[in-house]
């Protein structure tokens, strides 16, 4: 059992809590507190039937809860993910359940279980943690920062229209099925996506319970979900996962087809895909969810000036471990940078930094030479999936440059072939 204090805003000291692991028996406090925390419509027998699956299999021992007396008032989670970063995958501490109950909140709960699961992670070894939002002002006080975003695509179905010299493969075939059925085809083409495309991770059973799980309760007026998948002479090679709700008005239907997920590993099967979708009879308006930024539609749609965009901020990044997240990462240009970071929480990491490295290696080492760039761990996180440029910090006059140039080299060292992508909250 460990003690954990936090200072207030005003440099006070408030209640002291108390940070310790928990028991199996104590998980349905544990989804009792994060549950009313999150504002969850769910009754807390239903979270602890949904949650156990997925928490059970990165550990128990990763939650940490924070206590008064006997009651829980706190808790903090992460699963133990194998996903994609620059350079191929690793694991990664993904933070989850956090959630303070609403009557202790601004008492340091909340400083005092993200401190400890700081500390706890680089005891560990964890180089690297990465969360979901609820609130974005909450994160980067605790060293998070913002690295990916995704975008919600809709179009107008008249609209829905591909380019003439879109890659098409007239060997492909289109199946619409049940996904259950269909299951293991779409686990294994995911398998080989997460592989590659930084930000996703590799799913258990358990996760993919979670992802098709299609309770009537919960379609929000949807149909229920159905998946299509593509194939070739091959194998698959493209699965979507979807729902439509139809619906009509005084000039005929006004349907909408909502895509959850979408996974190809050629552009043919792509496009098929995307045909499929925009084909749909009885439907007005087609949404893709959780899209990369880079997401293909926009160089494939006929008219990209009709695809609606909403982004939003998806994964953060946090440095448990500076110097090893530097030397794990690849870089696509030779770099040498002294860096200097400053961390509140993780005294380990502040200092200076040298990173040497090239399309062969990395290597970070402690230094007492003079920085090229000064910043905060949050932003040498929210630089790290190489979506965000330390450039775009700098002309906000959030990281100061010691020598010209060194943001603009180390962007280019840090630079990604693609987006980011993630898609599934955690």
């Amino acid at each position: 059992m460990t003690n954990s204090s936090a200072t207030g805003p005003s440099g006070t000291r408030p209640d002291a809590w108390t940070v310790r692991g928990i028991g199996r028996d104590e998980f349905p406090e544990v989804a009792r507190v994060v549950g009313e925390a999150l504002l969850s419509p769910t009754d807390v027998e239903t979270r602890v039937e949904r949650l156990l699956p997925i928490t059970g299999g990165s550990g128990l021992d990763r939650i940490l809860v924070a206590v008064d007396g006997d009651e829980v008032v706190g808790a903090v989670n992460s699963f133990d993910f194998e996903m994609a970063m620059p350079g191929g995958p690793r694991q990664v501490a993904a933070v989850t359940g956090v959630g303070v109950w609403p009557t202790h909140r601004r008492r340091g709960v909340l400083s005092a279980l993200m401190r400890r699961q700081l500390a706890d992670l680089h005891a560990a070894g964890e180089s690297v943690a990465a969360l979901w939002a609820s609130e974005g002002g909450i994160y980067g006080r605790f060293g998070y920062g913002a690295a990916s975003m995704e975008a919600e695509l809709s179009v107008a179905s008249p609209y829905a229209v591909l380019r003439a010299d879109a890659p098409r493969d007239p060997e492909l075939t289109v199946r619409l099925s049940d996904p259950g059925s269909v299951r293991a085809e779409m686990e294994a083409l995911f398998r080989r996506e997460a592989a590659t495309r930084i930000g996703r991770f590799q799913r258990s059973e358990a996760w993919w319970d979670r992802v098709l799980r299609d309770e009537s309760s919960e379609r929000g007026g949807q149909g229920p979900l159905r998946a299509v998948v593509v194939s070739g002479p091959d194998g698959p090679q493209g699965y979507a996962l979807y729902r439509v709700r139809g619906e009509w008005g005084a000039t005929g239907p006004l349907g909408e087809l909502r895509v959850q997920e979408m996974v190809s590993t050629t552009p043919a099967a792509r496009v098929a895909l995307y045909e499929h979708v925009f084909s749909r009879d009885l439907v007005a308006r087609i949404v893709l969810d959780s899209t990369a930024m880079d997401d293909p539609l926009w160089t494939l749609a006929a008219d990209r000036q009709r695809i609606g965009a909403v982004p939003g901020t998806a994964l953060w990044v946090r440095l448990v471990d500076v110097r090893a997240a530097l030397a794990e990462r690849a870089y696509a240009a030779p770099v040498e940078a002294v860096v200097e970071v400053t961390d509140r929480h993780a005294p380990w990491n502040a200092g200076r930094w040298s990173l040497k490295a090239d399309r062969e290696g990395a290597r970070a080492e402690a230094t007492e030479s003079g920085p090229d760039l000064s910043l905060d761990v949050s932003q040498l996180g929210a630089a790290y999936l190489g979506q965000n440029t330390l450039s775009a910090q700098l002309a906000a006059g959030v990281l100061t440059e010691h020598t010209p140039g060194a943001a603009e080299r180390l962007d280019a060292a840090l630079r990604v072939p693609h987006a980011p992508l993630c898609a599934v909250i955690f």
